[in-house]
């Protein structure tokens, strides 16, 4: 009982590991707006632009599965992509089901001008690049193990 007692002291807002993700989640989100606006972007499409500068080329569904988004969610994303002029989408003639996502050379140029988005989101945090990445990887691994209790 003295366990339940001294959790229930931790039952504090701003004391829980996921309110002070989601704080800094929404803290990340309202620091790349502006950073992307010159690129057009929004934060989702950045980062399947990120997929694709990476690997282009790409079927809709790895694309979808690399991002963590479902097809009612990535379709949408990447037809203002299209619109946009940064990719384009075709059906494999041999599987129609079967969709690419592929940069435009529009699209591809913009991966020069996401160097500035780096290196403002960077300037934002005052973190150095170690620190970044340290906390990159620790979040990381937070993932994988929530992920392996989900299973």
């Amino acid at each position: 009982m003295e366990g339940k007692e001294a959790l229930a002291k931790e039952l504090v807002l701003d004391r829980q590991l996921c309110f002070a993700l989601y704080g800094a989640s929404l803290a990340m989100n309202r620091t790349y707006k502006p950073l992307l606006e010159p690129l057009g972007l929004t934060y989702p499409q950045y980062l399947a632009m990120m997929v694709l500068w990476e690997t282009d080329h790409l079927p809709v569904k790895v694309l979808g599965e690399r991002l963590g988004l479902d097809s009612g969610t990535l379709s949408p994303l990447l037809k203002r992509l299209e619109q946009a002029g940064h990719v384009t989408r075709t059906r494999d003639s041999a599987d129609e089901r079967q969709v690419t996502a592929s940069l435009t050379p529009q699209g591809a140029a913009l991966k020069e001008k996401a160097i500035d988005v780096m290196m403002g989101f960077g300037a934002a945090t005052g973190c150095s690049f170690a620190e970044m990445a340290a906390l990159r990887d620790t979040l990381k691994a937070l993932r994988t193990r929530l992920d392996a209790a989900q299973t």
